[in-house]
Formats: C-alpha cells, sequence, structure tokens
C-alpha cells in the first residue's frame, strides 16, 4: 500500500433540521448555565442555541436523553497521533528513551505517507469513541510533504475537531527542504480558503525562536514538549525577550521551579499535563504538575500523549490524576511539608480539566469545552443506565470515576452525529482493519522487528540499517 484511498470513512449524517436533545441531566462546565438534573438542549446546525428546561421547538429532530449525563466532548491536548497502528506495542516501558526506541528510533523513518495516514485515522476514530470531539495533535514525523497531507486529510476524513501540529521527525532521514517550508503550502491547501473547517493548522517546535517567529509571520500556535527541570532556565532569557506568549503551548511541564511557573504565568503560556505519560515514563520527577500550574494561576488541560503504552482514554486519564495527586498529598502529610501538601482533585474539577481547560489550552474555550449558547455543539451523551452506571448516585463522580467509553451512546461535533447507540458511525471496520495490518506488516519487515504478543520488553530490531 504505497498510496491511500480515502473510503475507510464515510459519515454523511447531517442533519438541517434543529435538535433538541431532551432530559438529560446536564454538566454544561459553564457556571452562568449551571447544571440541570433534567434538561434539554436545542441545536440548530452546529450550534447549541438554547440549554434549559422544557424547550420546544416544532419539527426538531429530538433525542430522547432519558437516563443519560449530557456533558462537554472532551478534549485531548497532546495526542502524537501518527502512532495509532503501534497501541501497546511497548507496554512496559520504564522511561522516555524507552518510549523514543519503540517509536523515533525504530519504525518512525519507515512510515510512508499511506501510515501515516492509517495512525492518525485510527487515533481519531478512537479518540471519538471515547467521546474525546477534539485533539492537539502533535505529528512530530513529518517526512515529507505527502506525509503531512496525509495527516491532516486522516483528521479531516473522520470528523473530529484537531489542531494539527506540524513537527520535524527525531530520528532517521528526511525532506528537509519540506520542514518547516511546508507550513504556508499547508495553510494555502487546507485551511485558508475553509475557515469553518474542524480542522487547523500549529507548529510543533522545541525552543528554537527562528522556528518560532515563522510560525508567528503565519500566525501559527507553537507546540513545545517541555520539561521543567531539564528545560526551565532558559525560561528566563525567552521571556526578557519578549518571545514567550499566548500563542505557545507547552506539554508536561513536569518539575519546574516557581520562577518558572510565575514567567509561564505573566507571558500567557497554555499548558497541559499528562498524568498517565509522566509517572509510566519516569519524566523527571515523573508527578504530573497540576497543583503547581493550579498554584500560579494556570489551569491546565488534560493529555493522553500517545497510546503505544496504554489506552486512548480520558476518563482513566481523570482517574490517574486523582489517584496520583491523594497518594502524593497523603504521603506529604506524614512524611514532608504537610503545610505544602497536595490536595485532593475533586470530580467536578477533574472533568473541568478534561473539557474546558483543554479547550483553552488549545485556545478554542470561546467554540468549544462548555456546553454554553453560542457554542459549538460538541457533546457527549452517557447512559447511566448501563449496568455498570446504575444508579448514578452523583453526576460528577459517575463520570470521572466509574464511566467508560462502552457507557457513551452519542459523540456528536459540530453538530453532527459520529456516535450513535454506542457505535461510530461511516467506519468501514473491515478495510480499517485491513488497512491497520498492511501498514503494521510493512513496519515490522521494514524495521526488523519480530512481534511477539507475551513479551515484557519491547524487542531489539534484528535486519534494521
Amino acid at each position: 500500500m504505497t498510496d491511500y484511498i480515502r473510503n475507510i470513512v464515510n459519515n454523511q449524517n447531517v442533519t438541517s433540521r434543529a435538535t433538541l436533545i431532551r432530559g438529560a441531566t446536564i454538566l454544561s462546565m459553564d457556571g452562568n448555565v449551571g447544571n440541570i438534573e433534567r434538561g434539554d438542549i436545542l441545536i440548530n446546525g452546529s450550534t447549541i442555541t438554547a440549554v434549559g428546561q422544557n424547550l420546544d421547538v416544532q419539527g426538531a429532530h429530538v433525542i430522547d436523553a432519558t437516563n443519560m449525563i449530557a456533558m462537554p466532548g472532551m478534549v485531548d491536548s497532546h495526542r502524537h497521533a501518527w502512532e495509532g497502528q503501534l497501541r501497546r506495542i511497548n507496554p512496559n516501558a520504564t522511561c522516555l528513551d524507552d518510549y523514543s526506541n519503540a517509536t523515533h528510533f525504530s519504525f518512525a523513518k519507515y512510515y510512508r505517507p499511506a501510515d501515516i495516514y492509517v495512525g492518525n485515522l485510527l487515533t481519531a476514530l478512537g479518540a471519538i469513541d471515547a467521546g474525546i470531539t477534539m485533539m492537539i495533535d502533535n505529528s512530530h514525523n513529518s517526512r515529507t510533504a505527502a506525509h503531512s497531507d496525509a495527516a491532516v486529510e486522516a483528521l479531516l476524513d473522520t470528523g473530529i475537531r484537531a489542531i494539527h501540529a506540524s513537527g520535524a521527525p527525531v530520528a532517521g532521514e528526511w525532506d528537509k527542504a519540506h520542514w518547516p517550508g511546508n507550513w504556508q503550502r499547508l495553510q494555502d491547501k487546507y485551511f485558508t480558503d475553509n475557515p469553518e473547517s474542524l480542522v487547523s493548522l500549529a507548529v510543533m517546535a522545541q525552543l528554537e525562536p527562528e522556528l518560532w517567529a515563522e510560525a508567528r509571520r503565519l500566525g501559527l500556535s507553537i507546540v513545545t514538549e517541555f520539561f521543567g527541570a531539564e528545560m526551565g532556565s532558559e525560561l528566563e532569557s525567552l521571556h526578557q525577550q519578549g518571545l514567550l506568549g499566548p500563542d505557545n503551548i507547552f506539554n508536561h511541564c513536569t518539575a519546574l521551579p516557581d520562577r518558572g511557573w510565575k514567567i509561564l504565568r505573566e507571558a500567557g503560556v497554555r499548558v497541559n499535563v499528562c498524568p498517565r505519560s509522566d509517572s509510566h515514563y519516569g519524566i523527571e520527577s515523573g508527578m504530573f504538575a497540576i497543583e503547581a500550574a493550579q498554584r500560579h494561576g494556570i489551569n491546565p488541560g488534560l493529555s493522553v500523549d500517545n497510546e503505544t503504552s496504554y489506552s486512548t482514554d480520558m476518563f482513566m486519564e481523570m482517574r490517574v490524576a486523582f489517584y496520583l495527586q491523594r497518594v502524593m498529598g497523603m504521603h506529604q502529610q506524614q512524611c514532608c511539608d504537610s503545610e505544602h501538601a497536595l490536595k485532593t482533585l475533586p470530580a467536578a474539577q477533574l472533568l473541568k480539566a478534561a473539557t474546558l481547560d483543554g479547550a483553552a489550552c488549545a485556545g478554542l474555550q470561546d467554540k468549544v469545552g462548555s456546553l454554553t449558547p453560542g457554542k459549538q455543539a460538541d457533546l457527549v451523551l452517557i447512559s447511566v443506565s448501563d449496568l455498570n452506571l446504575y444508579p448514578s448516585g452523583n453526576a460528577f463522580g459517575t463520570v470521572v470515576h466509574a464511566a467508560e467509553r462502552s457507557n457513551i451512546d452519542t459523540v456528536m461535533i459540530g453538530g453532527r452525529i459520529v456516535k450513535q447507540n454506542g457505535k461510530v458511525l461511516g467506519v468501514d471496520s473491515a478495510r480499517l482493519r485491513a488497512a491497520i495490518d498492511e501498514s503494521r506488516e510493512h513496519l515490522f519487515a521494514a524495521s526488523g522487528y519480530q512481534p511477539d504478543i507475551f513479551a515484557d520488553t519491547f524487542l531489539p530490531l534484528v535486519q534494521a540499517d
């Protein structure tokens, strides 16, 4: 499969009528709208036009949401979508080098545009299935213009809302004339004449002022993998030069000293934290940085990061965040500095991090992240009549501490239903699996990887050049 055919997803489920979601328990994540035990949501086209009780619109398409929780779609503010076909290939990774060995230094250089398409497609469809309606695609394998096109087209085909952050490969040969020179071409080809597109463009770059300047010339946000203990000392100089701003998005931000957090706050840098990734790979302190961020007036989004070791699941991300923070706080109270011990994260606060704060990290808080009239209709309906959720003693607790992707009945993005009755719509599953299998076979053969589905560690390559 040297080329790819865009025939795996065909969801044309668009309605010209108004849609009325009736009788839901509404977690709006909007302080003005509030939470409604039994309420309605009216959608016209792509937009939420009313949230309240006893709404009635003649001729509207009605969705009976009795025994369902309606909430905003979740936002994954940092995901390497190109790695989709490498799911759980390295579940016992113990450090960041383990992750890189199983991605950048093994398979990445053998990716064809078709493999990028399949990886992004699978990741985005999995996200939709899990109630993630928006993600920032950190695409650090943009080897050629064709690879970048494939990544963008996969996102467009799934119907997910996304920011594609084009990034340079970490290892192997690649077309250096294409990147960063490709940014303008991508902007012109896919986005300039399509302002209503669900997908937009950004740049993935480290602390590289020349690249940042080019991104800013094009009006593109800048995504950076930022590790506080390692890179925090560079913030002062960047800040003094006026090089940090609200168009910067920093991932991780582990182990950052207080002065670094003050700089990020002053500059308006947007932040996301990675509960599972930071602990799984032991990144710096291994502890995600939500408490430090919030202490300095920053409300970070949550992010999954990748699927090479674990699931594409924001429910689990919220739970891991809760338990890591809880056990670290208890440890500090008993053993260390009880005055500044980490505080337990309430369920509502965790859901805000997975929705509205993630939208703010993406710079889309005026469009998505809450069920607010005037915002885009990106939302999720969770069936609380399911055996594992009924009875729902607390709506926030049900979502954060009990719900699973199997409980998601409906997902809507921009007013279009993309998951209904528990199934992602318009996906040719046989074609999808065939494309995934072909891609994996190519990558494994090209790299000399001999898979062992029972292996404790990522096996070394035996034929790679």
